[in-house]
């Protein structure tokens, strides 16, 4: 009882202030009527009380209905570790309750036009989606209505949900908005992705956690061929059971690659949500190589050269033939004076 005393409470509360605008254009018009004024006045006073009744109307069916909805909202708890329905709720929620503030503006915006003379044709046509009026407005708001219907398409089909983890044109973070054209991401280094609403219609993107919060984790070293795997996979448990990162469910290490120098090893582990995966990959990375460096440095890469010594060269060629100085030029023997054989004799 005290439960519908208070949801009463409320929407009346909602209600105060449109039915103070619908009070105050009734009683403009039985004063009007009540008096003999000129029409010229009277006429643009009454189109314009009969606008405020419109507008009061509206406001307070937007009031009642954005209540409920903004009630139901707060009263879920996004702030637990296994918050899927939670999130799959408060994405529907938002969803709608933007929609409803675009459907209660535009239908009151047509009952509005009604009521003045000359707009009354195209608040008919907006009522009824019909005539030159309502194609033209349609053809030029193509891309506004297109992420209308995507943003329902979103919220009943859901193949994305608040605090959803997301991959988005090479950007990893989690869906922090939904609104009535766009999307806002939320990316790990706090930068914020807008992309509209028909991207997540039209193109692929990766949800980490569409099915569950939980997700894999994959860590990979290049080795040496002498690695002891064995002795890697002893470790990873120990690592593992170390740290509260890890939600116990998943514990792999392969040999998942080999080349010619070395070897590729992934070890695989899961998490509760996304940043922990982050920081467990990171920590088991870190253990690891510390574990390498102490225990087998052996299995670190390193680089082999093999070098080769020609069997047919000689074991020793002599010291090495020195060309003649470039400022000693030598001389060619066919033209130097030959010395004589018999000198003569002197004095």
């Amino acid at each position: 009882m005290e439960k519908k005393r208070d949801i009463i409470r409320r929407i009346l509360a909602r209600l105060r202030s449109p039915a103070v605008l619908a009070v105050l254009a009734i009683a403009l018009i039985i004063a009007l009527d009540s008096f003999a004024v000129d029409e010229r006045i009277t006429g643009p006073l009454r189109i314009a009380a009969r606008i405020l009744i419109v507008l009061a109307v509206g406001w307070g069916v937007y009031a009642v209905g954005d209540m409920f909805l903004g009630r139901r909202l707060r009263k879920l708890n996004l702030d637990v570790a296994d918050n899927l329905k939670a999130r799959q709720i408060a994405t529907r929620l938002r969803v709608l309750r933007r929609m409803w503030a675009v459907v209660i503006v535009t239908l009151t915006l047509a009952a509005a036009l009604t009521a003045i003379p000359w707009a009354r044709q195209i608040g008919v046509s907006i009522f009824a989606s019909a005539g030159i009026a309502g194609i033209a407005i349609g053809i030029a708001a193509q891309p506004v209505l297109s992420n209308l219907i995507a943003g329902l398409q979103i919220a009943f089909t859901q193949p994305m949900r608040i605090e959803d983890a997301v991959v988005v044109e090479g950007e990893w973070g989690w869906i922090e908005e939904i609104g009535l054209f766009h999307v806002v991401i939320r990316i790990w280094d706090l930068r914020r992705l807008v992309v509209p609403l028909r991207y997540f219609i039209d193109t692929p993107f990766q949800n980490w956690t569409h099915r569950s919060a939980t997700i894999i984790g994959s860590i990979f070293w290049s080795l040496d061929y002498r690695a002891p795997v064995a002795a890697m996979r002893e470790e990873l448990d120990r690592i593992l059971d170390s740290t509260d990162l890890w939600d116990g469910q998943v514990k792999v290490l392969q040999v998942t690659e080999t080349t010619e120098h070395t070897i590729q090893l992934r070890a695989l582990a899961s998490s509760r949500t996304s940043p922990e995966a982050w920081d467990l990959r990171c920590y088991v990375r870190e253990k690891m190589i510390d574990w390498l460096q102490e225990n087998a440095p052996e299995a670190l890469p390193r680089m082999r050269a093999e070098a080769q010594i020609s069997r047919d060269a000689p074991p020793d060629s002599g010291p090495p033939i020195h060309p003649a100085a470039p400022d000693e030029p030598q001389r060619d023997a066919s033209l130097q004076e030959p010395a004589p054989q018999n000198p003569a004799p002197q004095g």
